[in-house]
């Protein structure tokens, strides 16, 4: 009888914070600079350099650590891990191990049979190795660019509570919201400054023994990571359904091909020699700076997306998409803030928050998004939060209809203009008149008898038609509502 086996998933997530210098130095730490234009002696390690703690950077790592959930250390401690490779100048890497700045924290997921609760072990602070470049002098050379050593990162470790690569995904990118809200990283998956490596095993269904996992190193993509679990939970199905062991190892991914492949063995775990770190103090987090940190916190978009399902009655999907973004999210409520305050004051208190939010959730979703790019933390978005709502506003006191908002927005990001100067100007304000509605019903009624006779013998349908009319005969300049109400008027009437 086939062995069933269940997969077993823990994530390593390393998200650069967002400081303007290193973690020990004062060198920028801006991408895409010229190779190793952003070095000193410090990053460097040469002989007599002494690290200096970035203070922001940990402000940031406690950012992150509250957001988390996690217990915070009042007091840790920066370590050396020892092991040579050639983008780590110094022979080890500053760390944090036996006492990290966070501790047992948690992240709620939408898992395979509903929502769970995966388990933080720790988030700790450490410097990012530089950056091996392969294959240089046509291929006979591998050279370093140091302006990444140095940066700072957190690095946030599960407990290995993941069993499927959608679960694996769904988690990554709700804890890349978190630290993007919480302005601790800016989620730039391809400038590798929101990466992760992924430990893998499988075992038996019901088995409580883990069994022999293998890494996956340095994935920068959603997509490429649940690829490379899944080929690797395949790939190691095979082998213990053929008869052989899994080996403990790190391994790559290759987009190209699809497929995980070995990088180098672990017979046993390293041995990091990690010691506490002789140039650098404890880190001492005082209470007060503990209280103000979490006074300081922004809403997380779990609770964004609560509030907007509570409140306005968005469905899960459009909750998800607004809060996918904190410059979307806040786009969207200011539109709203501005929109409802405007629209109460002539409307008072029959107007209602979820109906105007809806609308504007639509809209921003339909419309908008279209034309708004994201890179990390920033959005491009061509119009405002206050031209939106003017627009808007002339949508819900039926100045002009839907259909017109759409050109009339495109109008707006192709010339700068507002709303109400290019409604003016093109003369595009809705016909609220019922007499001259009522007369180009009438008139396209005379047009078409049969028409009318068939919606007379029960032919309801054509009323569509109808209204395709009038709308055309106006220019789609006539109040659809009340095309509606003047042809069902015209036509149920006795010959």
């Amino acid at each position: 009888m086939a062995v069933a086996y269940e997969t077993v998933i823990g994530l390593e997530v390393h998200a650069q914070l967002l400081t303007a210098s290193k973690l020990f130095c004062r060198c920028p730490t801006a991408f895409g600079a010229e190779p190793n234009a952003h070095t000193c002696p410090v990053c460097l390690a040469l002989p007599g350099a002494l690290p200096s703690p970035n203070g922001r950077a940990v402000e940031l790592a406690l950012r992150a650590a509250l957001s988390l959930g996690c217990e915070v250390r009042v007091s840790s401690q920066f370590a050396r891990k020892n092991y040579f490779y050639p983008d780590l100048p110094k022979g080890y890497q500053i760390s944090q191990y036996e006492l990290p700045i966070g501790e047992y924290g948690h992240l709620d997921i939408d898992g395979d049979d509903g929502p769970r609760r995966i388990r933080i072990l720790r988030i700790h602070m450490e410097e990012d190795a530089a950056k091996n470049l392969h294959g240089m002098g046509g291929g006979a050379f591998t050279v370093v660019d140091f302006n990444r050593g140095g940066t700072p990162l957190v690095e946030i470790v599960s407990q290995p509570d993941l069993r499927s690569s959608a679960e694996a995904e769904d988690y990554l990118k709700r804890l890349r919201e978190i630290l993007m809200f919480a302005g601790v990283n800016d989620g730039n998956l391809e400038e590798g400054s929101f990466r992760c490596d992924a430990n893998v095993s499988i075992k038996p269904v019901g088995q409580e023994k883990l069994g022999t996992r293998t890494e996956l190193k340095n994935i920068n993509s959603f997509r490429f990571v649940r690829k490379a679990i899944d080929y690797e939970v395949a790939r190691q199905t095979a082998v213990l359904t053929g008869g052989g062991t899994i080996t403990q190892e790190t391994r790559g991914y290759n987009d190209a091909t699809g497929k995980t492949f070995s990088m180098r063995t672990k017979e046993d775990a390293m041995d990091y020699r990690y010691f506490p770190d002789p140039d650098l103090p404890p880190i001492v987090i005082s209470a007060e700076k503990l209280a103000a940190t979490q006074r300081e916190l922004p809403v997380l978009p779990a609770a964004l997306r609560e509030r907007y399902i509570a409140t306005l009655g968005l469905t899960e999907a459009d909750a998800g998409v607004l809060t996918g973004h904190p410059a979307l999210a806040s786009l969207f409520e200011g539109t709203l803030a501005v929109l409802f305050e405007g629209l109460r004051a002539s409307l008072g208190e029959k107007l209602e928050l979820a109906v105007v939010g809806k609308r504007v959730a639509n809209f921003v979703q339909s419309e908008l998004m279209r034309h708004t790019t994201f890179d990390g933390l920033a959005m491009k978005c061509p119009v405002d939060a206050n031209a939106i709502a003017a627009l808007l506003a002339m949508v819900e006191s039926s100045k002009i209809n839907a259909k017109m908002a759409k050109s009339v927005l495109a109008e707006m990001i192709e010339s700068g203009k507002s709303a109400a100067d290019i409604v003016a100007a093109q003369g595009l304000s809705q016909v609220t008149d019922t007499g001259a509605i009522d007369q180009v019903v009438r008139e396209v009624m005379a047009k078409s008898p049969d028409n009318v006779a068939a919606y007379r013998a029960g032919k309801t349908t054509v009323l569509g038609w109808f209204v395709g009319q009038v709308m055309k005969a106006t220019k789609g300049q006539a109040n659809p509502q009340l095309v509606n109400d003047a042809l069902k008027a015209a036509l149920e009437e006795k010959p």
